[in-house]
């Protein structure tokens, strides 16, 4: 049990860290191709001005992207979201793009006959009943579907996306309408260096001198090495939260150790009584079975990092096919030396306590501690030990975290729930001292074993109370996330989102809704794109920002403009513009990024829209409402902040009540067919999208977590198997003063019930307090109580506690008395 306790958490720990750090040089490894060159610059909503592209062009050999949403609509009437992508001749610098059938990507593209060619990702063609050959609409052109898109090599630099992919060349883009002033279309500038010019200096060097030669063209720029930022940081957080649960596990089968020392030292009375007689120091007899311990620790560790170590190759053979990531498989000493130590400082830190109550315990209490057993402290160097070596893994787990504040969390509640657990355990014992004795003898013996010196309460309520709270917790945090997706959300979110409605077609758009859909309500907002230039006078990198606030820096955000609050928002602080406001520029913020940010009312913000710098003073903050996932914005500017400025419009329709898929459709239908530059997002499919991503997540951290309910497994077999000796002599005792096999299994049965009942009601309760603090405190979402899913949980575990229990039971109710006798 020490080594399987040892070896498992070991082996999550060692497995997760390698896997991600396998994932990681995998990027970094492939980050030229990911990336699609040695650097790129993105621009929201604008193209590189000429100035900005003869820079760029100076530098090496560069290709021009487009991406952006749209629909494409089938001659049946059928329409789509789709992902699309404009590419020049120059796509892709590097990698290939791999087609099917095998065409030229010129001409996949090209136009013939006045239609342009276009290549879709397979699942397109399926969900409007395209074959190669027919013709759709994107936008105002109809393209033929030529050829299926089965590899891309910059995907993953993209993102994720809400449909799939199409790609067609950069001049049927700018034929399609689709490109106008305000429209929210991505321009990437890949850029390959010349050779010889492409080490990783050259390119940090390349990337600060396009910013120091274009600084007004308000590039997003990235290189080879983080080619995929997005989900590197994902990849980061989801370590995080695995590696949590394989310390979990670890902490878990830090109990296992401990009970495996305690049963140990058990079986080695006699010998250390002898060793003590002989002249042996309580020192002496502590480093003797130490350096046993130590010895078995190591021997799981090692095992532990086997099997740890193997995990990214076996993953790598697993899911090549499934999984399109740049895994590369390798032994990395830095994540198994991390896991090693997890694993020497949990085992040390759990196994002080027990061999040091062997330090004082005179001869004749070991001779005779079968019928006087006694307990004790340990010395206050053994203790203080035991607190420095459980320091040293709490430190541990908090300095190697990726969010150090989450790391801190986790450690402070499993802290909290060991104590918790073990006040649990002496209540129980103090309240069977207490209660009255029942008149069955099977339930007074059960209640006496419960309380009595050397009793498993405390061994039990431990090992099952940490792995049932963390099944507990985890289930109640999918349930509450399910519920957010399928039924709250969904009752409370828009039908549609419309975006890239031209101003000129605004109210156009709005008579076609009014007309086709009259019961539905129309929210619409005008649209921008903004970049931060300065805060508070200073560059963006130079602000003093927390850390976990910068994402909103990088890259383009959403803004507007209102005379009015918004719906979903209250001004909390400072005072809103009037509707005739006529001065400097002013801007609302959201509270939270704000303060976040270090602004006060009065304050300056500089963002790039439309490659003009906007100066504008901070009027307000608003508290908003983003659970309606309606339109909402962190910046809303005054309205003469953009007077004459040309934007588009976003706007969203809510049918009362929810609308039925045929309605939503049709709606879809009409408004995309009347407008055919306009995209239209189906909140629904959004959802769904969302949901299966979660669900797989889901997925993976309930096989995560399955490695904490092994070790709790084990860890309550290893507590029965430590007591196995002391229930060996009192069955023994017993079966010779009349007892029999059946009275015996009762009331070891209720006592199993016992123990199983108050920690599976401990659980689901510190279980359910967690996952309530994790969703509405961390989330942001409402938290949603499943009953089955935490009862299953609780009743799995009162019955593995039964199950287990009865099985070492039964091994010793075999057990014949004159062999024990004739040794007593």
């Amino acid at each position: 049990m020490f080594l399987l306790c040892l070896a498992l958490g070991v082996a999550a720990i060692a497995g997760v860290g390698s896997l991600a750090r396998g994932l990681t040089e995998g990027l970094a490894r492939e980050g030229r191709t990911i990336l699609g060159g040695d650097a790129a610059f993105s621009l929201t909503p604008n193209e590189a001005t000429p100035a900005a592209r003869a820079t760029l062009d100076a530098k090496g050999r560069v290709s021009e992207v487009a991406t952006l949403r749209s629909m494409a609509r089938a001659a049946s009437g059928d329409a789509a979201l789709v992902e699309l992508k404009a590419v020049d001749g120059a796509w892709p610098l590097v990698g290939a793009a791999t087609l099917d059938p095998a065409l030229s990507l010129g001409d996949a593209l090209a136009e013939k006959d006045g239609v342009w060619g276009a290549v879709a990702d397979p699942a397109l063609l399926a969900r409007l009943d395209l074959k190669l050959g027919d013709r759709f609409r994107i936008g105002s052109l109809q393209f033929e579907a030529r050829a299926r898109l089965t590899a891309e090599p910059d995907r993953l630099s993209e993102g994720v996306g809400f449909g799939p992919r199409v790609v067609i060349g950069e001049a049927a883009l700018r034929a399609s309408g689709l490109v106008q002033p305000g429209s929210l279309v991505k321009w990437t500038y890949r850029l390959v260096l010349p050779d010889g010019a492409r080490g990783d200096a050259a390119v940090a060097d390349t990337i600060a001198a396009v910013e120091r030669e274009a600084p007004d063209s308000a590039f997003d720029a990235r290189s080879r090495l983080n080619a995929a930022p997005q989900l590197e940081r994902n990849v980061g957080r989801f370590t995080q939260f695995l590696t949590i649960i394989g310390l979990a596990a670890l902490v878990v089968g830090g109990v296992g150790v401990a009970n495996a020392v305690s049963a140990f030292v058990d079986r080695k009375r006699e010998t250390i009584a002898v060793l003590k007689s002989l002249g042996a120091s309580g020192g002496t007899v502590f480093l003797i079975h130490l350096a046993q311990v130590a010895a078995l620790g190591a021997l799981g560790i090692a095992v532990g990092l086997v099997v740890g170590a193997s995990l990214p190759f076996v993953a790598i053979a697993a899911l090549k096919d499934v999984v399109p990531l740049p895994l590369a498989p390798s032994i990395y000493p830095r994540e198994l030396g991390l896991a090693a130590a997890y694993g020497a400082l949990a085992a040390l830190a759990f196994a002080f306590w027990p061999l040091g109550r062997a330090h004082d315990v005179p001869v004749a209490a070991l001779f005779r501690e079968h019928v006087a057993p006694e307990r004790r402290l340990p010395r206050f160097g053994y203790i203080a030990a035991t607190a420095a070596l459980a320091a040293g893994l709490a430190g541990l787990a908090v300095f190697a975290a990726y969010d150090r504040r989450i790391a801190t969390i986790f450690v402070g509640a499993t802290l909290a729930t060991f104590v918790a657990l073990r006040l649990v355990a002496w209540a129980i014992m103090k309240l069977a001292a207490r209660a009255p004795r029942p008149r069955r003898t099977e339930l007074r013996l059960a209640l006496a074993n419960v309380h009595r010196p050397g009793a498993l309460t405390p061994s039990v309520v431990l090992s099952l109370g940490l792995g049932l709270v963390l099944m507990v917790t985890l289930t109640l945090i999918d349930s509450s996330i399910r519920q957010q997706l399928s039924n709250e959300l969904p009752a409370r979110a828009p039908s549609f989102f419309f975006l890239d409605i031209p101003r000129a077609d605004r109210e156009a758009f709005a008579g076609l809704i009014r007309s086709k859909a009259p019961e539905a309500k129309l929210e619409s907002v005008p649209m921008l794109r903004g970049s931060f230039v300065s805060i508070k006078g200073a560059p963006p990198d130079e602000a003093s920002i927390n850390p976990e606030s910068r994402w909103a820096l990088k890259g383009d955000r959403g803004v507007t403009f209102a005379d009015a609050v918004p719906e979903g928002s209250r001004v909390v602080e400072g005072e809103w513009w009037t509707p005739d406001y006529a001065g400097a520029p002013l801007v609302s913020f959201d509270r939270k990024l704000g303060k976040a940010l270090g602004l006060s009312i009065g304050d300056e913000i500089g963002v790039n829209v439309l490659g003009r710098t906007i100066t504008a003073k901070v009027a307000n903050f608003r508290e908003i409402a983003w659970e309606t996932i309606g339109i909402n914005f962190f910046m809303v500017f005054s309205p003469n902040t953009f007077a004459g400025a040309p934007y588009m419009n976003l706007a969203t329709v809510t049918f009362p009540g929810g609308g039925g898929d045929a309605q939503e459709f049709a709606l879809m239908r009409d408004a995309t067919k009347a407008f055919p530059s306009i995209t239209a997002i189906r909140v629904k499919d959004a959802l769904t999208s969302i949901s299966a991503v979660v669900g797989n997540l889901a997925i993976a951290i309930r096989v995560a977590s399955g490695v904490t309910l092994v070790a709790s497994v084990l860890v309550l077999a290893g507590a029965l198997a430590a007591g196995h000796r002391r229930r060996v002599y009192e069955a023994v005792i017993l079966k010779t003063l009349g007892a029999t096999r059946k009275r015996l299994l009762a009331a070891f049965a209720a006592e199993y019930a016992l123990l199983g009942a108050i920690t599976a009601v401990f659980g689901l309760a510190v279980g359910s307090v967690a996952a309530w603090g994790v969703t509405v405190g961390i989330m942001g979402i409402d938290f949603a109580f499943d009953p089955v899913g935490a009862g299953i949980a609780a009743l799995g575990a009162l019955a593995l506690t039964i199950a287990l229990g009865l099985v070492g039971t039964w091994r010793v109710l075999g057990e014949k008395p004159a062999r024990h006798l004739r040794s007593m």
